[in-house]
């Protein structure tokens, strides 16, 4: 059990469960959107989970549709591996017809040291044909001239965001779920994204793994490391950039807390 087999399996099951939510929109339709995001997300779940189950069967796991029993597992934090997953991130997303902007989450959190560290993940955005890996990151994008664009919530942009914007001259674009948001960055549709609203671990794992192996700025919006397998996996602030550009973020989001 290599850490590559590790990238590719992330990356594996991350795709196919985007596969399996693809079919599941065309079979259902859109006439019930509520029952099709609780489907998607069950289907996800129990895909994901019974693989790695099956898989890595020492390995914990993390997900956003574990149950409250399972979520506070004292096993989990004792483990050695665990793997973070949202098997349907962006649920409102996938409920709308055409929209793409809605990403499947798998990543694996393992104990290297006392934090321990995320050392492989897949982000699939299947509606976009698109899935990020660990296992080959993605090149960054130059910084382009003109206005940075930040990647915010298309129904809950912080204020504290549009005051950083307004402070550093950037422009901010509403992006649906938490991946796409990070994969925007790294495909260089916007420069940055910029979250302080609430959020846990298996919002951000993955596609934070995926913008580390890249070479991407990615920290809590006070500049502090993102911590992952945590007692409470409530991780409420991020913050993810082309690198060159952090600097100029973080001195921001320090102006409009004073």
């Amino acid at each position: 059990m290599t850490i590559r087999d590790d990238h590719a399996l992330a990356a594996d099951l991350a795709a196919e469960a985007g596969e399996r939510l693809l079919a599941l929109r065309s079979r259902a339709g859109f006439d019930d959107p509520v029952a099709l995001r609780h489907a998607g997300d069950h289907e996800s779940h129990a895909y994901l989970t019974e693989s790695l189950s099956r898989l890595r069967p020492s390995d914990r796991v993390l997900s956003e549709e574990g149950t409250r029993e399972e979520r506070l597992d004292p096993r989990r934090q004792a483990a050695d591996r665990v793997w973070i997953i949202d098997p349907l991130d962006g649920t409102r997303e996938f409920g709308e017809k055409g929209r793409a902007d809605w990403a499947v989450h798998v990543a694996l959190w393992q104990r290297t040291s006392a934090a321990g560290e995320l050392v492989a993940g897949a982000v699939a955005l299947p509606a976009q044909g698109l899935t990020l890996s660990t296992g080959a990151p993605p090149v960054l994008p130059a910084p382009r001239e003109g206005r940075m664009r930040i990647a915010v919530s298309r129904t809950r942009p912080p204020e504290f965001v549009r005051k950083l914007a307004y402070l550093i001259g950037a422009d901010l674009v509403p992006i649906g779920s938490a991946g796409a948001k990070i994969a925007a960055v790294l495909t260089g549709e916007v420069e940055a994204y910029v979250h302080a609203g609430g959020q846990y671990e298996w919002d951000s794992a993955a596609p934070v793994a995926v913008a580390l192996a890249a070479g991407a700025h990615a920290s809590r919006i006070d500049g502090s490391p993102l911590t992952y397998n945590q007692e409470n996996p409530s991780l409420p602030d991020i913050l993810v950039s082309l690198p060159d550009l952090a600097p100029t973020l973080l001195a921001g989001i320090r102006d409009v807390h004073r």
